[in-house]
């Protein structure tokens, strides 16, 4: 199991949150992640779906493939995804296939969905119980700068959700 100290979930929430408001300003939706092992930073991206026009792009896919590009493995054993909202029922498919050991999450789904985003309303602790999933699913770390995102991404664009 991979646990970080609370100052370096912080930390890499902070990189998290960082990496979504940089993506914020290219014109992109308010999400991203960074995965760390042992608080070491493998790799860090946003939501790229409309730059990349690929609906899978998600924040949390892109960081799953940079990280695997990075270490050189399918296998991220060890390894904790940060993530400023909490990830959709493909990201956590991926996360779990990647065999990363913990989700730790800001921004709930409902949240999303109060600014717009289609979002399944299947939580991530649904998700673990009902697949017999190992990863653990932490929510709530720095909420309310996660949501913050949303704001300052509604306050920019006309465009919407997807």
């Amino acid at each position: 199991m991979s646990q970080a100290s609370p100052a370096d979930d912080k930390r890499l929430m902070r990189l998290a949150i960082e990496t979504a408001r940089r993506g914020v300003n290219a014109g992109q939706t308010p999400f991203g992640a960074c995965i760390a092992r042992q608080g070491e930073i493998i790799a860090c991206s946003h939501n790229q779906v409309w730059l990349d026009t690929d609906i899978t792009a998600h924040a949390e896919v892109c960081c799953i493939r940079r990280a695997c590009q990075t270490l050189r493995t399918i296998d991220l054993s060890g390894c904790v995804i940060y993530s400023t909202t909490e990830p959709c029922p493909m990201c956590f498919g991926a996360i779990h296939w990647a065999r990363i050991d913990r989700i730790v999450f800001g921004a709930g789904i409902s949240n999303a969905k109060t600014f717009g985003f289609s979002e399944l309303e299947i939580s991530n602790k649904q998700m673990k119980q009902s697949s017999g999933s190992p990863v653990t699913v932490e929510s709530g770390l720095m909420r309310d700068q996660a949501v913050e995102l949303f704001r300052d991404w509604q306050s920019r664009t006309d465009t919407q959700p997807y």
